[in-house]
C-alpha cells in the first residue's frame, strides 16, 4: 500500500510516500521557509537527492504542487501516475472537541476542520489547503485526517481546565487541548525502546522544539500535561508566536495602539516570538548566525526560548513526581546542540548530565547524556509521518 503523508506546519510542509506495513519509504522531503524564500528538498530512495533547491513557494498551495510534480516526474519521480497512491494521510493540528481520533475526510469533516481554524490560525488553514490541493490533483483517492490533539486527551482535568467561569468549558469547550501529539507519542515510544523499559514504567518529558514548539509530560505512556493550550499560541516563545503572557497585556497594547482583537491576534501569531524579540527572523539558524556576531537582541531571543523550555522541564518533573528521561526532537531539538546545552545547563541537581561530545550530533537517535547521568537525555528524530501513515492504513482497513 502506498500512502502519501502530508505534514503541513506554519512555515513548512513535510511529505513522505511510503508503505507503513513494511516501513518502506519511496521518497520524502520538505518544503521549508514557505512565504520567506522557499527551499525544496526531494529524496527519492536509492537515488541522488535534491537539497535546498530555491523554489517560489509563497503559500502552501505552491508547495503542495511542487511535491506532486516531483513525485511523478518522468525522470526522477518514484511513481508514474497519481493513481498509484492508495491514500493520503494529512496531519491536522486542531480537532477541537469534534475529533478525538483520526477520520476519513468528507466535506462535513472539512467543514469541522475549518470551524477549528480560529483555534489554530497558522496551521488548520495550511492543512485545508494541502487537503484541497490533493483532492483536486487526486480525485477519488481516500484521505484521512490525523489530529495533533488526540494524544493529549488523557490529560487530567486539573491540567486541562482553565481558571475561568466553568460555563466557558461546559458550553464553549474552552480548555487546554495540546498539540504535536503525533510527535510526542512517537518519540515517547522510541525512548522506551532505547531505554529497554516498558513505557508504562517511565516518566518522560518530550521537548518538540521547532518553529512551533511544545513540551509534554508523558507519564506511563500517557500525556498528563503539555505547554500548548486552547490554541498553539500558548507555551514557550516560538518562531512568530508569543507563547504565554499576561492577558492584561492585550488590553494595554490594544488601547495604546488602537488595535482591534483581530489585529492583536495577528501580532501575537505572526509578529511575536523570537522574531518579535530579535527583529530579525523567525528561523533559529538566522538567529544563531546573528548571535555569533554579537547581536544583543538575537542573543536575548534565543535566551528567552531556552529559559522557557528549562522552566517547563522542572515543572513537569514536579508534576509527575519524578523523571527518567528528557527527549529533544523536531527541527531545533534535533539540530540545535547549543539549545540543548543551554536548556539542560543548571539542571544537574535534577540528575541531568549532558555529554558535550555526544551533544554535537544532529538528527541521529542517540543518548546524549553521560553514562553516569541518573536522568537520561535523548536525541530522537521524530517520525510523525510514520505514525500518520500507520493510522491512515489502519483506518482504511
Amino acid at each position: 500500500m502506498k500512502i502519501l503523508v502530508i505534514n503541513a506546519g506554519s512555515s513548512s510542509l513535510k511529505y513522505q510516500l511510503m508503505d507503513p506495513a513494511k516501513n518502506e519509504v519511496f521518497a520524502k522531503g520538505v518544503c521549508e521557509r514557505i512565504g520567506i524564500d522557499g527551499l525544496f528538498t526531494y529524496k527519492p530512495t536509492g537515488r541522488e537527492p535534491i537539497k535546498g533547491l530555491k523554489t517560489d513557494m509563497p503559500t502552501h498551495s505552491e508547495a503542495m504542487q511542487t511535491v506532486l510534480q516531483y513525485l511523478t516526474d518522468p525522470e526522477i519521480g518514484v511513481i508514474a501516475d497519481m493513481k498509484e497512491i492508495d491514500a493520503v494521510g494529512h496531519r491536522v493540528v486542531h480537532g477541537g472537541e469534534a475529533f478525538t481520533a483520526s477520520v476519513l475526510i468528507t466535506e462535513d469533516v472539512l467543514a469541522e476542520i475549518e470551524a477549528c481554524s480560529p483555534l489554530a490560525p497558522l496551521h488548520n488553514p495550511a492543512n485545508i489547503i494541502g487537503i484541497r490541493t490533493c483532492q483536486q490533483m487526486m480525485p477519488g483517492v481516500p484521505m484521512v485526517a490525523v489530529f495533533d490533539t488526540a494524544f493529549h486527551q488523557t490529560m487530567p482535568p486539573a491540567a486541562y481546565t482553565y481558571a475561568l467561569p466553568y460555563s466557558y468549558y461546559t458550553e464553549d469547550k474552552v480548555r487546554r487541548y495540546g498539540f504535536h501529539g503525533t510527535s510526542h507519542k512517537y518519540v515517547a515510544g522510541r525512548a522506551a525502546a532505547m531505554l529497554g523499559k516498558p513505557i508504562e514504567s517511565l516518566k518522560l518529558i518530550s521537548c518538540h522544539l521547532g518553529n512551533g514548539s511544545s513540551v509534554t509530560a508523558v507519564d506511563g505512556g500517557k500525556s498528563v500535561d503539555t505547554s500548548m493550550g486552547f490554541t498553539p499560541l500558548a507555551g514557550v516563545p516560538m518562531g512568530t508566536r508569543s507563547g504565554d503572557l499576561d492577558a492584561g497585556v492585550l488590553e494595554y497594547i490594544m488601547t495604546r495602539h488602537n488595535l482591534d482583537i483581530h489585529q492583536m491576534l495577528k501580532v501575537l501569531n505572526h509578529e511575536s516570538g523570537v522574531f518579535g524579540i530579535s527583529g530579525l527572523s523567525s528561523d533559529f539558524r538566522d538567529l544563531e548566525d546573528a548571535a555569533e556576531k554579537g547581536d544583543p537582541r538575537a542573543i536575548l531571543a534565543i535566551g528567552c526560548f531556552n529559559y522557557a523550555v528549562k522552566k517547563l522541564i522542572g515543572a513537569y518533573a514536579a508534576a509527575m513526581g519524578g523523571l527518567d528521561a528528557v527527549i529533544f526532537t523536531a527541527g531545533i531539538g534535533e539540530n540545535g546542540p547549543a539549545q540543548r546545552r543551554d536548556i539542560t545547563a543548571g539542571l544537574e541537581f535534577m540528575g541531568l548530565k549532558l555529554d558535550p561530545e555526544r551533544n554535537q550530533q544532529r538528527g541521529k537517535e542517540l543518548v546524549i547524556s553521560t553514562d553516569d547521568s541518573p536522568v537520561k537525555i535523548l536525541l530522537i528524530p521524530t517520525d510523525e509521518e510514520l505514525m500518520i501513515a500507520t493510522d491512515t492504513a489502519a483506518l482504511l482497513k
